[in-house]
């Protein structure tokens, strides 16, 4: 029996190797936020932390190699590690978190691990939908939804439908995604609406991203050490902090997220002023 094979967007990077969506309000955290390794330190209010979060989950694999198990494990505890870090983000108090989860890029990937992603996908959306939903939390989708196959498309839009009254928290996935992808369908939304070059604008082209009516991220975090975006929401991370931490992504949890936020309150945001 053949190795299944995956059908690519046709302008997806070479193989190597072989709308408008409501967004929750902040409310206080579970307990006071304070840096652990600072004992003068005082509580961290909800003013003094983000209201849009983004993670690129990096470390998966390289987690995988530590433990001497298969790399799909090792997304596997990737996939775990979201499960234990949602409840704790929503109690925190933060409306919105986005997570970059398969890019564009991934495509160039071997076919067994392309498949496996989507299989990871399809089982995290069915086993974990009605929870989602219990709990508040809405889902979208950034990404080229239409690319992906029937049946992962057809999973992700129904977790998107069970929990589209989620206000407790919106959780953004960016699954099939880039950041310049996305630039490029946003253009192709205003030129089929007819926009006028005059007409083009920052505030216009905000408008035809995949992220259409929500907060540009305060706060990026990456985990694995690396120190790059990666081509995700690079228009909307203009002014974003970046953090990045050694931790891989299977092990970040909780305590990792916190003092990404303490670190956050302690920067002095200027825009560009």
């Amino acid at each position: 029996m053949g190795r299944p094979v995956v059908a690519r967007p046709t302008d997806a990077p070479p193989l190597v190797g072989d709308a408008r969506g409501h967004v929750p309000r902040p409310r206080p955290g579970i307990d006071p936020l304070v840096d652990p390794e600072d004992a003068s330190a005082r509580p961290l209010s909800p003013d003094e932390l983000p209201h849009h979060v983004a993670i690129i989950m990096d470390g998966n694999r390289r987690w995988a190699r530590e433990h001497r198990v298969d790399e799909f494990e090792g997304h596997a505890a990737g996939v775990t590690a979201i499960r234990l870090l949602l409840r704790h983000v929503a109690d925190r108090g933060i409306p919105v978190l986005s997570l970059y989860a398969f890019s564009r890029e991934n495509w160039s990937r071997p076919d067994p691990e392309v498949m496996g992603l989507f299989a990871l996908l399809e089982q995290a959306v069915r086993d974990d939908t009605d929870r989602l939903r219990a709990e508040g939390v809405r889902v979208r989708l950034l990404g080229r939804l239409d690319e992906l196959p029937e049946e992962t498309r057809r999973s992700i839009e129904g977790a998107l439908a069970a929990t589209e009254g989620g206000g407790r928290l919106l959780l953004n996935v960016a699954f099939n995604y880039g950041g310049r992808t996305e630039l490029v369908d946003a253009v192709r939304t205003l030129v089929a609406r007819g926009v006028r070059p005059e007409e083009v604008d920052e505030s216009a082209i905000a408008g035809a991203l995949y992220t259409a009516g929500l907060p540009d991220p305060d706060l990026v975090i990456r985990t694995g050490g690396e120190q790059r975006l990666s081509n995700f929401l690079i228009w909307q991370s203009a002014y974003a902090e970046f953090y990045s931490c050694p931790t891989l992504w299977p092990d970040f949890g909780p305590e990792a997220f916190d003092a990404a936020l303490v670190e956050f309150a302690s920067r002095a945001r200027r825009f560009g002023r």
